[in-house]
């Protein structure tokens, strides 16, 4: 069979990924990109840390950016993306931007970005800077992402929390949506749900409907700022961020996109800042939060699928 007449491969056009060494959602990442782009994902070197503020710092080290970003190279990529939020935002804002000059550095002048900064762009595309913060992670790194956020003159408005070191990626959609109910209690322009091994696309169009404002997650804006940078566009129906269709649907009621005197969504019962339990956090190495007490979680062998929302 002669397939002379195919021509060959296109082109490619790649978004080259650095994850930390645990990160176990590739196949969720690839969920926005659309047919024509590559993902080319690597990993930075294992260390015996749980997700805390060390950990965040230990894989956001320059050396550790210089190695990964160099390893990508060899595949030619258009742009380089670091995902991970923690280890992006533990440095503050100067920090954030000179993880970037140290990957373009090493790129050769690839452009490169991170999770929090491409958090701070869309937050700019969809004009909110009072925001309601979901996280697994502990009291600790929360605070510290706040401070981030305070840094770059975003307003928290209600945070919710699990206190997870570990297994990120086992949470199920139903404790990501507890935290987001019980997080957004004022009047917040959007959500934003953190950590790129937190499970997030299916769930952001029921809570963009139920909350009736924009829903951003880690993964979700750092494939849409990779993307945007080399000139593609994201998929992700009934995505605010991403769709256009989504923007004029219940997500566009919200305060900061149809503004009024006195707008906002109904305050919410509920605590303005909580740990929950969900089905995700062992009690020996989660933070109190708050006074509150974790109970006891012994997770399964074998990850089960995410629970329907």
């Amino acid at each position: 069979m002669d397939v002379s007449f195919l021509g060959g491969p296109k082109p490619q056009l790649g978004v080259g990924v650095v994850a930390p060494f645990d990160f176990a959602l590739d196949r969720e990442l690839w969920r926005w990109i659309p047919d024509d782009v590559s993902l080319h994902l690597t990993r930075t070197p294992f260390v015996p840390v749980e997700v805390s503020l060390d950990l965040a710092r230990l894989v956001s080290e320059h050396e550790t950016l210089h190695a990964a970003v160099q390893a990508l190279c060899a595949v030619s990529p258009q742009v380089v993306s670091y995902a991970c939020t923690s280890g992006s935002f533990v440095g503050g804002v100067a920090g954030e931007r000179a993880m970037c000059a140290a990957m373009t550095r090493a790129g050769e002048r690839l452009p490169a970005l991170t999770t929090s900064g491409a958090l701070l762009e869309a937050l700019r595309e969809i004009n909110a800077w009072r925001i309601a913060v979901v996280t697994p992670y502990t009291k600790s790194v929360t605070d510290s992402l706040e401070e981030y956020l305070k840094e770059a003159g975003v307003t928290v408005t209600g945070r919710a929390y699990l206190g997870l070191t570990r297994h990120i990626w086992r949470v199920p959609y139903r404790d990501v949506v507890d935290m987001a109910r019980q997080a957004v209690v004022g009047a917040a322009d959007a959500l934003f749900i953190s950590c790129t091994n937190l499970p997030t696309y299916d769930v952001i169009p029921q809570l963009e409907a139920e909350l009736r404002m924009p829903v951003l997650s880690a993964n979700q804006v750092t494939m849409w700022a990779s993307l945007r940078a080399i000139g593609a566009e994201a998929v992700g129906p009934y995505q605010a961020l991403v769709d256009p269709v989504a923007r004029r649907g219940p997500a566009s009621m919200t305060a900061s996109w149809a503004p009024e005197e006195g707008a906002g969504i109904p305050r919410r019962g509920g605590l303005s800042e909580a740990a929950f339990a969900g089905s995700a956090v062992p009690s020996s190495e989660a933070e109190p939060a708050d006074g509150l007490d974790v109970p006891p979680f012994h997770p399964p062998e074998e990850p089960g699928p995410p629970a329907p929302v």
